[in-house]
C-alpha cells in the first residue's frame, strides 16, 4: 500500500483539508482527514480532463500525446477521432484506440458522426450507421462524437437519424456541433438528445443554448479562441460548462494544457476555485461516465499535485497510482507507434492551379479568415483587370488558396483568400479539416506548385517554403500525425512555423492551425473543398466571380 500526505482537494464536496491519501493496485483505499488546511504545503487534486479534443490535431500518435499532457496534470481526454476517420474510416478509429492502450492516460474515444463530413468533398473512406451502431456497443468508445452535420438533424435526414438512434440506444451521450445555430433550429437540433457544444463563439448564442440545457465547452485551442467571450457565463453556469482545447498543435501543448485555462479563469474573470476546477476535473468524468478517479474511496488513483491552488503549478501527476509526470518532466516511456496511411496524390504542375477570371468580373468573391476563429466571412474585392489568370495581390493580401485531392486524380481547386498576409512563398499541409485532402496558400505559383509537391513526396506533412528553400514536417501516419517523440516534433514544427511568419510573412498567430480550417466545409461561411468554393451558410457550391 502506498500513500501521499498534503492539502486534499475535495472539489465535489467543496472543502480542503490536510489529510493522507492511501492506495493499493492501482485504487484508493483510505482517504484520512488529518487538520486543517496548511497553506505551505502541496494540494492533492483530481487531474484536469479536456472535454473536447481531436488527438490528431497535435501531429502526436495519442501515446506520444500523453507524455506531453500529463506533465500539466491532464489525465484524461474526450477524444474525436473524427480525423483519422475521416482517412482511413473505422480503422482509423481502431488504430486509434490501439496506440492509445500502450498508455495509462485516461482516452475516452467517441464513435465520429460524420464521415465524410460532407457529400461536397472526398474523403478517405465511410463510417455508416450501421457501423456506428457496432462501435456504439464497444466498451471502449464512451460517445457519439460531435454532429456537425445539423441540417441533417434539423430535416431529419434518414442516415443521420439512424446515428443518433444507434447512440441513443447505446445510452452514452451525443457531442453537438452548431456554431451560430438559434431559435427553432437550434430547439430541433438539441431536441433530439444532443447534449453539447463546443462551437458557441458569441456570449448570447451560450447562453440560449445552456437555456435549452446545453452542456456548453468553452474551448480555446490553437485556432479557435473563444474563452474570453464565453467565461463571463461561468459565474452563474458552471456546473453546466467544461473546458476544451478542440484542437492543439504540438509547440502549444509542450507549454500547457487545461492547467492554462483554469487558471486564467480564476485570475481573469475571478471565478471561484471550486467553479473552475468543477469544469476542469469533475463535469466530464460525470457527463461522461469516464473512469477517472476523482479522490474517492474506491476510484482509480488518479490525481495530481501542485504546489498552490493560485499558479497551480504541477508537481506530479498519477495515474491508476504510478507517477507519470514529476517537476515537468513526463516519466512515460517513448512509444512505438506504428505507420498507416491513405495518399495518393501526385505531383503537379503550374498549370494545374491556374484561376483564370472570366469576361464581364466586376468583383472577386473572396474568403476572409481571421486568427483565432473557424468562422469565415465573405469578402467583396473589386475586380478592374481583363480576363486573365488571377495572381496574388501581396499588397491587398489577396492570395490564391488550393485544395488537392489526395485520395484519387483530380483537378486541383483554387479560390482567393484574405487574411494571411503572406509576402513570400507558400505554405502547404495534409492536415485540412475534414477530409484532409491538401490545402496550400501562396504569393505564386511556383512557390505553391513546390509546397504542394513537397507534401505529396513525403506522403503527408506541413511545408513552408520560398524559392526552393523547402522547410517541411513529415507526418506519416495518416498525413495527419508524426510517430516520433513530441517533444522533437513540437521544437520541429515550432520552427516551420516561425519560418511562417517571420521569413514568410504571415500575420497569423497560427497559420497552418488557421489553414487547416479553411476547407472545414461545415463551419461558415465561405470555404474551399477539392470540388470548389462552398458557402456554409446556404450549404451550396458558390462562384468565385460576381458581374
Amino acid at each position: 500500500m502506498m500513500n501521499i500526505e498534503g492539502n486534499i482537494v475535495d472539489v465535489i464536496k467543496r472543502q480542503i483539508f490536510y489529510g493522507h491519501l492511501w492506495w493499493d493496485e492501482g485504487k484508493i483505499v483510505r482517504i484520512d482527514a488529518l487538520e486543517q488546511e496548511k497553506k505551505n504545503k502541496p494540494y492533492i487534486m483530481p487531474g484536469f480532463v479536456d472535454a473536447h479534443v481531436h488527438i490528431e490535431s497535435s501531429m502526436l500518435t495519442p501515446a506520444h500525446f500523453a507524455r506531453l499532457a500529463v506533465v500539466h496534470g491532464t489525465v484524461g481526454t474526450v477524444s474525436d477521432p473524427h480525423e483519422i476517420g475521416n482517412v482511413l474510416g473505422q480503422a482509423g478509429v481502431e488504430y486509434m484506440l490501439e496506440d492509445a492502450a500502450q498508455s495509462p492516460f485516461h482516452f475516452a474515444f467517441g464513435a465520429p458522426s460524420c464521415v465524410p463530413a460532407t457529400a461536397f468533398e472526398a474523403a478517405g473512406a465511410t463510417i455508416d450507421s450501421e457501423q456506428i451502431a457496432q462501435l456504439m456497443a464497444r466498451p471502449d468508445i464512451y460517445y457519439l462524437a460531435e454532429m456537425m452535420n445539423y441540417p441533417g438533424v434539423i430535416y431529419e435526414d434518414e442516415e443521420v437519424i439512424k446515428k443518433l438512434v444507434a447512440a441513443t440506444k447505446s445510452g452514452k451521450p451525443i457531442d453537438g456541433h452548431a456554431p451560430g445555430l438559434r431559435g427553432v433550429d437550434a430547439q430541433k437540433y438539441f431536441g433530439h438528445g444532443i447534449s453539447t457544444d463546443h462551437e458557441c463563439y458569441q456570449t448570447d448564442e451560450a447562453a440560449e443554448k445552456l437555456g435549452l440545457g446545453v452542456k456548453i465547452l468553452v474551448r480555446e485551442g490553437s485556432a479557435a479562441k473563444n474563452f474570453n467571450a464565453l467565461m463571463p457565463l461561468a459565474r452563474d453556469h458552471s456546473q453546466q460548462m467544461m473546458f476544451c482545447s478542440d484542437d492543439k498543435h504540438p509547440d502549444e501543448l509542450v507549454l500547457g494544457h487545461i492547467n492554462v485555462l483554469v487558471k486564467r479563469a480564476i485570475k481573469e474573470f475571478d471565478l471561484p476555485l471550486f467553479d473552475a476546477l468543477f469544469m476542469a476535473c469533475v463535469h466530464p468524468v460525470m457527463h461522461y461516465r469516464l473512469p477517472i478517479g476523482l479522490l474517492k474511496e474506491g476510484d482509480n488513483a488518479d490525481f495530481i499535485v501542485v504546489k498552490d491552488l493560485i499558479d497551480l503549478e504541477v508537481e506530479a501527476t498519477y495515474l491508476s497510482g504510478g507517477c507519470v509526470a514529476r517537476d515537468g518532466v513526463s516519466l512515460l516511456p517513448l512509444p512505438q507507434s506504428k505507420v498507416a496511411n491513405c495518399f495518393n496524390a501526385k505531383t503537379i504542375s503550374i498549370d494545374q492551379i491556374g484561376l483564370p477570371v472570366p469576361e464581364g468580373t466586376a468583383q472577386l468573391r473572396v474568403i476572409h479568415a481571421t486568427g483565432g476563429q473557424l468562422i469565415t466571412q465573405e469578402l467583396l474585392a473589386d475586380w478592374h483587370g481583363k480576363p486573365s489568370d488571377f495572381k496574388s495581390d501581396t499588397q491587398n493580401d489577396l492570395l490564391k488558396l488550393v485544395v488537392y485531392n489526395r485520395y484519387t486524380q483530380a483537378t486541383p481547386a483554387v479560390a482567393i483568400i484574405h487574411g494571411f498576409g503572406l509576402q513570400r512563398g507558400a505554405i502547404a499541409s495534409s492536415v485540412a479539416h475534414d477530409s484532409h485532402n491538401i490545402i496550400a496558400v501562396g504569393v505564386n505559383d511556383e512557390d505553391l506548385v513546390d509546397a504542394i509537391n513537397a507534401v505529396v513526396n513525403c506522403k503527408g506533412g506541413v511545408v513552408a517554403c520560398h524559392n526552393k528553400d523547402v522547410h517541411q514536417l513529415a507526418l506519416p501516419v495518416a498525413g495527419l500525425m508524426s510517430n516520433e517523440d513530441g517533444y522533437k516534433v513540437a521544437t520541429n514544427y515550432q520552427a516551420i512555423d516561425g519560418f511562417a511568419k517571420k521569413e514568410l510573412g504571415s500575420v497569423l498567430a497560427a497559420p497552418f492551425m488557421t489553414l487547416s480550417f479553411m476547407a472545414l466545409l461545415v463551419i461558415p461561411r465561405l470555404k474551399l473543398s477539392d470540388k470548389g468554393l462552398f458557402d456554409g451558410t446556404a450549404f451550396t457550391f458558390t462562384s468565385p466571380w460576381l458581374p
